[in-house]
């Protein structure tokens, strides 16, 4: 009896500790929020509803559009893990200040509008286009839609037929098409044709999506930065988010036209990315560059629901956490903190919180 007695104290004990030594789930939720407070109380500006890009000098009083263009988007995914709040809000107030009406369309220009004359860069329009077609599937709201579907008319005018197709970078300096511009341009243009069912929207993205396969892609699959016009030169660099894109328009076309050629080359990306992106357990160091990609691994995820596909993203960003935030909590290696780097961090929590 003693010895029963003896064997159930010590498999409880043993069952206890082996609990107590479970390691706690990631709270990313409160990681979503304490960014959010950070970027409202030391990026945002209430007298003007505007943002600045660091917490050190800058250049300008106010942000470039493009760090806009990652809060947007961040602030779209806290809105789902935290529902019922506004996030995006104050986000798109802002965004509103750089508007540009100038022909041969609307769109955003890169800095804020009354303060001076800036160029319009294709694919800071699409990140935010982006940003609103996610929102609209969220909630319906037809302002986003709006959005969206004004931004994709203005991209279009990025379109000529030099280097057999795609959509320039840049609208005043027409010297580079570039998968920056076309792999975005591709997602706007599919996830338009999911809401409308409109054929122009899926003839464009193919159209898209073809001719930067024919001009962008490297043998393996990871994504070249540009082509040249009209040297026809190729930027050779690589970069995540490129990949990203990329990788999300193939689950995408896979999705829409169940044809099983796309599945495959998103199977192959996502492989090939981990392998040429992923170098000593880190990511580069561009943190929005990452979880662009991460919207790729996503996209396949509700697809083939492999979580071993992702899991590196979770221990890159673990690594951040513990060792890229300063004694106020704010994310970047450098001493000046940008809010682009605190926006990509915060979305990167949200998405692998709704992920776990």
């Amino acid at each position: 009896m003693i010895r029963v007695i003896l064997f159930l104290f010590l498999f409880i004990l043993c069952f206890s500790v082996t609990a107590n030594a479970q390691p706690a789930e990631t709270d990313y939720k409160s990681r979503v929020n304490a960014l959010s407070k950070s970027i409202n109380s030391v990026f945002y500006e209430s007298e003007t509803g505007l943002y600045k890009e660091t917490n050190g000098k800058n250049n300008k009083p106010h942000s470039y559009l493009w760090p806009l263009c990652a809060l947007v988007q961040a602030t779209n995914e806290a809105e789902q893990t935290e529902p019922g709040k506004e996030f995006m809000k104050p986000v798109l107030a802002a965004i509103a200040q750089y508007h540009n009406t100038n022909p041969p369309a609307p769109g955003y220009q890169a800095y804020v509008t009354k303060e001076e004359k800036d160029s319009r860069f294709y694919d800071d329009n699409q990140w935010i286009a982006i940003a609103c077609l996610d929102a609209y599937n969220r909630t319906k709201k037809k302002s986003y839609l709006d959005i969206a579907e004004e931004i994709y008319r203005f991209q279009m005018t990025g379109y000529d037929e030099k280097s057999g197709g795609g959509l320039y970078w840049k609208e005043d300096e027409k010297n580079t098409k570039n998968t920056c511009s076309n792999g975005p341009g591709i997602l706007v243009a599919l996830q338009l044709y999911k809401i409308t069912k409109k054929k122009e929207y899926l003839t464009a993205a193919i159209k898209l999506y073809d001719w930067t396969n024919r001009n962008l892609r490297s043998a393996d699959g990871i994504f070249y930065d540009a082509i040249k016009i009209p040297s026809l030169k190729i930027d050779s660099a690589k970069y995540t988010y490129n990949t990203g894109t990329m990788l999300q328009s193939n689950v995408l076309l896979y999705t829409i036209t169940k044809e099983k050629k796309y599945l495959d080359e998103a199977e192959l990306i996502a492989g090939s990315a981990e392998k040429y992106f992923y170098k000593n357990k880190k990511l580069p160091g561009n943190y929005w560059f990452n979880v662009v990609l991460l919207r790729g691994y996503e996209e396949l995820y509700k697809v083939n629901k492999n979580k071993k596909q992702w899991q590196f993203f979770v221990d890159d960003a673990e690594r951040i956490w513990k060792n890229e935030r300063d004694e106020k909590g704010l994310i970047g290696i450098k001493e000046a903190k940008t809010l682009i780097d605190q926006s990509a961090m915060m979305e990167m929590y949200a998405r692998l919180d709704r992920l776990k």
